[in-house]
Parts: structure tokens; sequence; C-alpha cells
């Protein structure tokens, strides 16, 4: 197998028909020798029986079903576990990653230039303030992660055996894929690409599910959180420090201002800082905490294959 395209869906009933269309039309253009894995990811509505009927139709086409809905990163790690190609492909279900641009990155892998190929973002078609709010966690993500390589860089992207090796060889259980992507090193190349708005059917990462994603990206990739916490701690303590010789000193000199409002909105400012430290802190616990369970990422509930593949 010369090529995998890995493509995890969730409710995505209404695009399936175009997904699987272009995606092979786009694959069959440069290559003969391909399979495209399609991970349900626990999907609800007809997206998997739809997957079925094209696979029975269509021997390059595997269908991983997942037990219940475990995430993106989850379900791309099944596909990519499963994947045999000697270059393996990463994109998302909804079409707004161009199937049509595998065959540039393809022929930069198969050259030597690069051992991954990424998919770079130039500009966004769509909710101007989602893509804002998105464009933004990527410039300080990049600036928090210390990865130069990761602005308007997401899942889609083409790396070789090597490179996939690597990727899979970590095992966290907090899954920022393109910043383990990023980690990995290797020569790692950028395809600059328009990303087209949602075809048909509604986002299913909400803003709500963006800012966990932010928050599992920037935790996991940086110590700065905590740093910040320890700088505010430390700046604090100085502030208090000149405060309480202040207070000495309006004392002994007879000008302390009466009244008690300075002290309770002093207890109520470390109160709320202390909250956030913990907070922050309670963040790196429950990772640990998770990391230590050493729960799999996901359980397939069955894989479907095509008749020669059966026998």
């Amino acid at each position: 197998m010369e090529i995998s395209l890995v493509i995890p869906v969730y409710n995505e009933d209404a695009l399936i028909d175009e997904l699987i269309t272009r995606s092979y039309d786009a694959l069959s253009r440069f290559s003969q020798h391909f399979e495209i894995i399609v991970v349900d990811d626990g999907s609800t509505d007809g997206s998997l029986q739809k997957l079925i009927g094209h696979q029975q139709k269509n021997r390059t086409l595997k269908v991983i079903s997942l037990s219940r809905n475990f995430g993106h990163p989850a379900a791309f790690t099944a596909g990519l576990e499963y994947a045999g190609g000697d270059y393996i492909a990463m994109m998302d279900g909804d079409l707004q990653d161009p199937p049509e641009m595998l065959e540039s990155m393809y022929r930069e892998l198969e050259n030597g230039r690069y051992d991954v190929v990424s998919g770079k973002r130039i500009a966004r078609k769509g909710n101007k303030t989602r893509n804002w709010i998105t464009s933004l966690f990527h410039i300080l993500f990049k600036k928090v992660a210390n990865l130069d390589d990761l602005e308007n860089a997401g899942n889609f992207c083409m790396m070789n055996r090597q490179a996939l090796a690597a990727l899979l060889s970590m095992t966290e259980r907090n899954r920022y894929l393109p910043g383990l992507r990023s980690f990995i090193g290797f020569k790692q190349g950028f395809t600059e690409y328009v990303r087209e708005d949602r075809l048909k059917g509604d986002p299913k990462m909400s803003h709500t599910k963006l800012i966990y994603l932010a928050a599992d990206a920037i935790f996991s990739f940086s110590r700065l959180p905590i740093r910040i916490c320890l700088i505010m701690g430390l700046t604090g303590t100085l502030i208090f420090m000149a405060a309480g010789i202040y207070v000495l000193a309006a004392k002994i000199f007879g000008f302390a201002i009466m009244g008690w409002s300075s002290t309770v909105l002093s207890i109520y400012f470390l109160g709320s800082i202390q909250l956030i430290f913990l907070g922050v802190v309670g963040e790196y616990v429950y990772r640990i905490y998770k990391e230590s369970q050493k729960r799999p990422l996901y359980f397939i509930k069955k894989i479907y294959l095509t008749e020669d593949e059966e026998e």
C-alpha cells in the first residue's frame, strides 16, 4: 500500500457521499495503490450506514467503528494505528480541508524534501468570529509552546512511515495532534491553501469545545500557566510587603487611614489569586491523574473489510 488517508467522522451524514467521492477522485489522480480509512467516532445519525454502503462498492475504503464517541484525537489515533501505507495522510471529515491538496503533499514527500507536510491556512472562509478565535489561538500557542512551525496548521497533513512511528510512540491521553506532530521534529514542510467553509451540516466543535481543546494544547506543551502564577505570587508578595511597611509607618506617624475597606479588599484580592493558582495547579494534577490511569484511548466496535480481505 502506497498511501493511507485517515478521516474521522462524527454525525456527518450529509457529507459522507461527497467526502468519499472527492477523496477517492483526488487520490486516484496520482496513485493506484491507496486506502481510505474512515473512523466512525460513535455517530448517532446515518453516517455509519452510509459508510458501509460505500465500503461494499469500493474496495479501497476501510471503515472502523468505535464503541462510542471518544473524541477527534482518539479517532485519528485509531485510524493511524491501522494505516498500512508508506505515506499517511490525515484529513478532517467536514471537507473544509480540500482532498485535492493531497497530491502536492505527496510530491513533496516523494522527492525526499520533507518527512511531514502540513496544510497551512493562509485564509479562512466561514464564520468570522470563529475564524478569529482560532487564528488567535494558533498565534498564542506558537508563542507559549515554543514550536515555531505550528501557526495556522491543523490536522490536515501527510507524513512518511518513519514520522508516523515517532508520532504513535507518544501515548499520552491528552493528544493535541498538531503539537505532537511538530514535536517529533524531522523535516517539516507546508502547503498553503485557503480553508473552505463547511459545505453542509453544523460544526461539531462548539466554541466551548474549542476552548477546552486550546486548554489541553497549552497545558500539554507549556509551563507558562504555572510560571504566570509564580510571577503573580512574587509580585503580589512584593507589593504587600511594601504596603505593610507603609501601614506601619502610617501607624507610627499618625496618618493611618481609618476603616476596614482596604483590609477587606486585600483579603478578597488575595483569596481570588489563591483560587486561580489552585485552579492552574489542579489542571496539571488532573492531567497527571489521567496519564496515571493508562486507560485505552478508544475501543473498536467493528472493522468493516471488503470481501477479499475477509477471505
